[in-house]
């Protein structure tokens, strides 16, 4: 039984229809228009996101075989805004306070960097300087005033950055509805996507950068990147939890599931990757307001020595609104 039909004979006891009932050759078209509005519900929550701040734990694992602890590591941050930026700032490394001293000096190299991360966005978004009129000078952006000011420049803390790399693009007619099942206390509907356009490159002009001998040395390179990326996408799953009502993700994962494809087996053999985020709603009573939860990342590979196994899990928790009370430093 192919996708389509597949997500036809399920989603038509699913989906309740009006007395012009579609026939269930459409069914697919319906789950469709069904992702595109929880495409625009998960949007909505990227740009909430930016309203708050919170407090952030990370731990990180490597365990070797039979589940021996190789290495591990667990950080505890909080942001604030300092000049206008979402700040980052250290708290505990290993359930170990961190010295007064040692986070000064983070918080300014982070906000640093994410001063001249802006700065390079902004010059990339800029007009050739070649059509500017002589002797032209861009006014200098005016500092925000308030947090909507905040919002609407381009600048993003990097737990909105972390969180963003679930955030991919949905192609209609590559979904299929599985069935329904309970997650987190709630009824929901567990879909599978089948993305054709998950990993890509955004192409820069090489010629442009080093001329067109730097374009030609890299064009073998490009061609093999392309061919990966292809079988990349091709062996690519994300499921899908939705709490249909509100048309809400609840919780989405991510998978590889044949990665046989990628050089140098005999040296180390990627047996599973697996990323997954987890919705939550830190506001009682606010019940449209939906914001990352945890987010995790699980790897395993086989070496000669034996399998390796690499954890990364951020918990975000404590969130409140980012105003001016909030600016600590």
């Amino acid at each position: 039984m192919s996708r389509s039909i597949a997500a036809a004979a399920l989603i038509a006891g699913f989906f309740l229809f009006d007395s012009h009932a579609k026939p269930v050759a459409a069914a697919q078209s319906d789950l469709d228009a069904f992702m595109q509005q929880v495409v625009a519900r998960r949007d909505d929550n990227w740009r909430k996101l930016q309203q708050y701040i919170l407090d952030e734990r990370e731990q990180i694992e490597v365990r070797g075989p039979a589940h021996i602890s190789l290495w591990g590591e667990r950080r505890e941050y909080t942001w604030y805004i300092r000049d206008g930026f979402f700040v980052r700032s250290p708290l505990k490394v290993n359930g170990v306070a961190i010295g007064e001293a040692d986070r000064r000096k983070y918080e300014a190299e982070y906000l640093q960097r994410v001063q001249r991360r802006d700065q390079r966005r902004a010059e990339a978004q800029r007009p050739d300087r070649n059509t500017d009129p002589p002797n032209a000078e861009t006014p200098p952006a005016e500092a925000p005033t308030d947090v909507s000011g905040l919002i609407r420049q381009s600048r993003q803390p990097e737990f909105i950055s972390s969180a963003y790399f679930l955030r991919f693009k949905f192609d209609a007619g590559t979904y299929a509805l599985v069935g329904r099942e309970r997650l987190a206390d709630q009824e929901v509907l567990r879909i599978e996507y089948y993305p054709t356009n998950l990993f890509t490159r955004r192409r820069e002009g090489r010629e442009g950068q080093g001329g067109r001998e730097r374009g030609d040395r890299y064009k073998n390179d490009d061609s093999m990147d392309d061919a990966m990326r292809r079988l990349m996408n091709k062996v690519a799953l994300v499921t899908l939890w939705i709490e249909p009502t509100s048309r809400q993700i609840v919780k989405y994962t991510y998978d590889n599931v044949a990665l046989d494809f990628l050089p140098a087996q005999w040296l180390v053999h990627v047996d599973d990757v697996r990323a997954s985020m987890t919705m939550g709603q830190p506001f009682p009573g606010k019940n449209d307001v939906w914001l990352p939860r945890s987010l995790e990342l699980n790897a395993g590979l086989t070496f000669a020595l034996g399998q390796v196994d690499f954890r990364v899990a951020l918990d975000y928790h404590d969130y409140r609104q980012a105003d001016a009370t909030v600016k600590l430093r």
